[in-house]
């Protein structure tokens, strides 16, 4: 005859259960903090990251219309190029887009042809079984920099003084200009590339 099974084994195993489930819905409680804490860090990243090109690509398009409007003088191409023209700082528009994405940032150039760009989110973390979360924000930085695709190339001997250089860019891109015809003239992602540094 089979003895029958006692009920204390049934009832040692109910605080270990109990225990079981109570530490696996800690940790769930922990996983779901840290998923809060790296949403709020992708956003200040993802705020970061458009801030900067968008200051990047306000300086990009100001230094492709200074180079329309001196498309006739040659010798001051290079210096565009280079960024060494004069533009304002486009940290305003850096600004302007991290409002839109929920953010504050502080810009400032990097060089002649660069910004670099640290974002807060406004929102924090939020309540979460880690002491503090709820008043911690996130901040991330971005720096993004414009190159110059094209470079003229240099007249050739005997050629005539009011003649333009010719643009050679980057992917085999050639700009034959005629001071005569300036109707098909290269567009600012033409000359410029703008994208974010590598970290």
């Amino acid at each position: 005859m089979t003895p029958l099974r006692g009920y204390g084994d049934a009832g040692q195993a109910f605080p270990i259960y109990i225990t079981v489930v109570g530490g696996l819905l800690l940790l769930a409680l922990a996983y779901l903090a840290v998923g809060q804490a790296a949403g709020t860090r992708g956003e200040a990243q993802t705020a970061a990251d458009a801030a900067a090109l968008a200051a990047a690509l306000e300086t990009r398009d100001q230094l492709a219309d200074q180079w329309l409007d001196n498309v006739l003088d040659p010798e001051s191409w290079q210096d565009i190029f280079e960024g060494k023209a004069s533009v304002p700082n486009a940290c305003w528009r850096a600004e302007q887009l991290a409002a839109r994405n929920g953010a504050s940032v502080e810009c400032e150039p990097d060089g002649l042809l660069g910004y670099s760009v640290s974002a807060e989110t406004n929102d924090t973390v939020g309540d979460t079984i880690v002491p503090g979360t709820e008043n911690q924000k996130a901040r991330e930085r971005a720096t993004a920099v414009i190159e110059a695709r094209c470079s003229p190339e240099p007249l050739a001997e005997g050629a005539d003084d009011e003649a333009l250089p010719s643009l050679t860019c980057k992917g085999g891109e050639a700009w034959d200009l005629e001071r005569d015809d300036l109707s098909d003239l290269p567009k600012p992602e033409d000359l410029f590339d703008v994208h974010l540094a590598d970290s």
